[in-house]
């Protein structure tokens, strides 16, 4: 829970408070002091009389109510102190910063337990233990630094861990970032970042609280929460970016399919992130980067980029290199520098200095100051309509200041209707000009490639899906029917079905197949074969890596072929028939699913047969999937430019594909049952898609 006392509390005492600011008690005084902490600050400290100018209480049974404790003292003596804290104080939240708890022994987490058990019978909030403490613009309740800007407009950052808090903080002061709230959750034992969303999500108004959240994760604990309140924040215009780390972890050490061997926790934390419509980062630049980025956007007239078509950019630089850099960076990142032609083009090229280029990037040379910059944003803002955002590379090589063209720099982003993106390289021999820039409320992005990475990956973040499921088209009640008529025996050991099951299952959610025929009779798949027409496919029934057993034979032209390759397949090992089907030609690709634990169904698509194993190019969504999940997976492969069609190629029919993922999910939805699913391949023209091959294994 969390209370007013945490947030906005009256008074504060430090346990374990003292002069030495090298320790973390020390340092959390110094910080509430400086941090200009308007109500009481008290400090108990058996060994001291006062500390940092504040009379010091030698023992906690001295003190006065007292609403918010923050712990800087050993483990052991934790419980006892909360105890007798809420017991006798009132006091209503705890911070408490010691480590040695669940983190570290069995022994510690009892200590933990016993802290949680008090604080739930009092009705207390607590944040950690082993945290760096909480930041927030009432009381600057942290043992660490640095301290950033505090601004109601700032950022509200929620980290599970204490020192990568710190580090991200470091990266973020860099670039100017101003934040509304920090909160290091420590252990989470009581209020986790899930928690901490839902506070956020619950007590929102759109013209006081920050619209901008940034997270570190180490742990999900409650999937469906997160994704309840982080996908509630956006639709009511916050933006979130995410790093979750320690997703890496491979899913594939007992995998029997394609899927099992890719869906790892990693795609799971992918496709809650797109569902939710959160910016996934993967590192500390990246984060701060979207966090800035998220800053630029909110403050203009321009809409929410994840809604809009990727950016046009003009691009304004005295510095040819790094423009160049960041057009291909852009153009990457699926962005757009668009050139710049014509009587206005000209015309800008007649205002700047000789030898300037308009043609997008817009170099004004390294001769040029204040007053060519000042012409070029101008032009971009209100003579290019076909310009949607401007960039900004403005540095020094140490033979000039730069207070003249960041005042400039400053005017136009309060000015303009466009989005500036500023690009400042020089931190070094600029830095008083770069300081005074940021403390004007702006942001900093340094490093041009590192803007158009995370630009990109903000782009390409769709909007939070719908939670409505597409029902159209599936028959629920015949899915759970012929889930419900499998045997028993079929729960054991989550074997693979037949696949006259598979077929009757793809049958009630409308995905096609192609005709098929499984038997143990060569008369009846050779008549199978004569009404399809040759040339055909066989493939054993039985072992599940077909082709690492040869019991694949494609392109069987006659019935004496197909006869042959029968009686050689029903010799394979484990071989309980042939299956038959006629010879389709298409391009290939991959769908699967596998459940994880407490996030549902991962789905994922790519490109199919052999480049499922040898790219490993495939994109994952939480299921159920809406329509624009979908074509957000589809659109994010990187070898989508071979499902669009190339070289005089036919694309696919991109509607069917993302349908067919689409009613795989809700397939899924309501048969949880089934534990991994792969349809390799389907073919996939123009016009058509249909299943070639499918496997599915069943927990009942």
């Amino acid at each position: 829970m969390i209370n007013r006392e945490l947030l906005e509390p009256k008074s504060i005492v430090v346990v374990g408070g003292s002069n030495n600011v090298h320790k973390p008690g020390g340092a959390m005084v110094r910080n509430i002091l400086q941090g200009g902490f308007q109500g009481t600050l008290r400090v108990v400290n058996p060994k001291e009389d006062e500390v940092q100018g504040i009379k010091v209480f030698h023992d906690i049974r001295e003190l006065p109510p007292t609403e918010l404790a923050v712990l800087v003292i050993a483990a052991k003596m934790c419980p006892d102190t909360v105890e007798l804290l809420a017991k006798e104080k009132q006091t209503k939240a705890f911070i408490i910063i010691s480590a040695g708890f669940g983190e570290e022994t069995k022994a510690g987490a009892v200590l933990e337990e016993r802290i949680l058990e008090i604080c739930q019978q009092y009705g207390c909030s607590l944040i950690g233990p082993n945290c760096i403490g909480l930041l927030t613009r009432h009381h600057h309740s942290v043992f660490t630094k640095p301290i950033p800007t505090l601004s109601p407009k700032g950022v509200d950052f929620v980290s599970g861990s204490g020192a990568t808090a710190v580090f991200i903080l470091e990266s973020a002061v860099i670039k100017g970032l101003q934040f509304n709230s920090v909160w290091s959750i420590g252990n989470g034992k009581q209020i986790g970042i899930e928690d901490v969303l839902q506070y956020m999500d619950e007590h929102f108004d759109a013209e006081t609280s920050s619209h901008v959240k940034l997270l570190y994760i180490e742990n999900i604990s409650d999937p469906d929460k997160l994704l309840f309140h982080a996908s509630s924040l956006i639709r009511k215009g916050c933006r979130i970016a995410a790093i979750k780390a320690g997703s890496s972890e491979s899913g594939s050490r007992a995998a029997s399919s394609h899927t099992g061997a890719m869906a790892s926790s990693d795609s799971a934390v992918e496709a809650l992130f797109r569902k939710a419509g959160i910016v996934r980062c993967f590192s500390r630049e990246e984060l701060t980067t979207a966090g800035c980025i998220f800053m630029v956007t909110s403050t203009t007239q321009q809409p929410s980029p994840t809604i809009q078509h990727p950016y046009r950019f003009a691009i304004v630089t005295h510095a040819g290199g790094p423009g160049v850099m960041l057009t291909d960076a852009l153009s990457k990142g699926g962005m757009s520098v668009p050139k710049l032609e014509g009587p206005v083009a000209e015309e800008l090229k007649e205002k700047l200095l000789p030898g300037s280029a308009v043609s997008n990037p817009i170099d004004i040379l390294a001769t040029g100051m204040a007053e060519q910059l000042n012409v070029a944003i101008d032009y971009c803002e209100n003579r290019f309509p076909d310009i949607d955002a401007i960039a900004v590379i403005y540095g020094t090589p140490g033979l000039t200041t730069l207070y003249e063209a960041y005042e400039v720099l400053h005017q136009k982003i309060q000015q303009c209707s466009k989005p500036i993106f500023p690009i400042l390289p020089s931190l070094h021999t600029a830095g008083p000009e770069v300081a005074e820039f940021l403390q004007k409320g702006h942001v900093n992005f340094s490093d041009e490639v590192t803007l158009a990475t995370a630009l990109s990956q903000v782009m390409r973040t769709p909007p939070p899906a719908p939670s409505e499921i597409e029902l159209f088209g599936v028959d629920v009640p015949k899915i759970r029917e012929i889930i419900a008529s499998l045997p028993a025996s079929q729960s054991k050991g989550g074997d693979y079905v037949s696949p006259d099951v598979v077929r009757q299952l793809f049958a009630c959610a409308g995905i096609p197949m192609v005709p098929e025929l499984v038997s143990t009779s060569k008369d009846e798949l050779s008549a199978f074969a004569d009404k399809v027409g040759y040339p055909v496919v066989a493939k054993v029934v039985g072992p599940v890596h077909k082709s690492d057993v040869g019991g694949v034979a494609l392109n069987i032209r006659s019935a004496e072929n197909l006869k042959m390759e029968f009686d050689r397949m029903m010799k394979i090992k484990d071989a309980t028939g042939v299956m038959v089907q006629p010879m389709l030609k298409g391009t290939e690709l991959f769908v699967g699913a596998k459940y994880e634990e407490r996030f549902g169904h991962v789905v994922l698509c790519g490109l199919g047969g052999i480049f499922v194993e040898v790219l490993k190019d495939v994109q994952s969504g939480l299921a159920p999937l809406s329509y624009g999940e979908a074509y957000s997976m589809i659109h994010s492969l990187r070898g989508y430019k071979i499902l669009k069609g190339t070289r005089g190629q036919q694309g696919i029919n991109e509607q069917k594909y993302a349908e067919i993922i689409v009613r795989l999910s809700t397939l899924l939805r309501f048969a949880t049952e089934i534990k991994e699913l792969d349809i390799n391949p389907l073919l996939a023209d123009a016009g058509n898609i249909v299943a070639v091959d499918a496997r599915m294994k069943i927990e009942k």
